[in-house]
């Protein structure tokens, strides 16, 4: 059988819904970065963007092994003298726990033009509840 090149038409997105209550986040991230990319389908190419949609509930239960908790240091800096920005992993979970995962999975992806095309498709909810229900076909 030959080889044909995937084009834009043949893809196909499905939605899933990933639960990190109480798993550790960069073992989970891993598995969210490969379904935005959409490394499990067959037709796969990487300079396409053939991933999914990928729903994250229960981002503040989220665990970290080590004492990571206290020790991450999370930082920003906006150009500015004075403008430097420092935040612990628990610090940050108080104030916004959807950055967590953000924040992992884009260090997971290839850092090319498409990043921000798979980051786009990545919804992300501190509890449970999402409106994203009837998209999500149960398994």
């Amino acid at each position: 059988m030959p080889l044909t090149n995937t084009k834009q038409n043949q893809i196909q997105r499905t939605w899933h819904l990933v639960d990190v209550a109480d798993k550790v986040i960069g073992r989970e991230a891993t598995v969210i970065a490969n379904l935005l990319r959409g490394k499990n389908k067959s037709y796969f190419v990487s300079h396409m963007d053939c991933g999914d949609f990928v729903v994250v509930i229960n981002a503040k239960q989220v665990k970290a092994t080590g004492r990571k908790e206290d020790q991450k240091v999370y930082t920003r800096y906006s150009g500015y003298p004075g403008g430097l920005r420092k935040e612990t992993l628990g610090q940050l979970r108080e104030r916004k726990p959807d950055e967590i995962v953000r924040h992992a999975v884009s260090g997971m992806l290839p850092k090319n033009k498409l990043r921000d095309q798979w980051l786009s498709r990545l919804y992300i909810y501190a509890d449970e509840k999402h409106p994203y229900s009837d998209k999500i076909k149960q398994k």
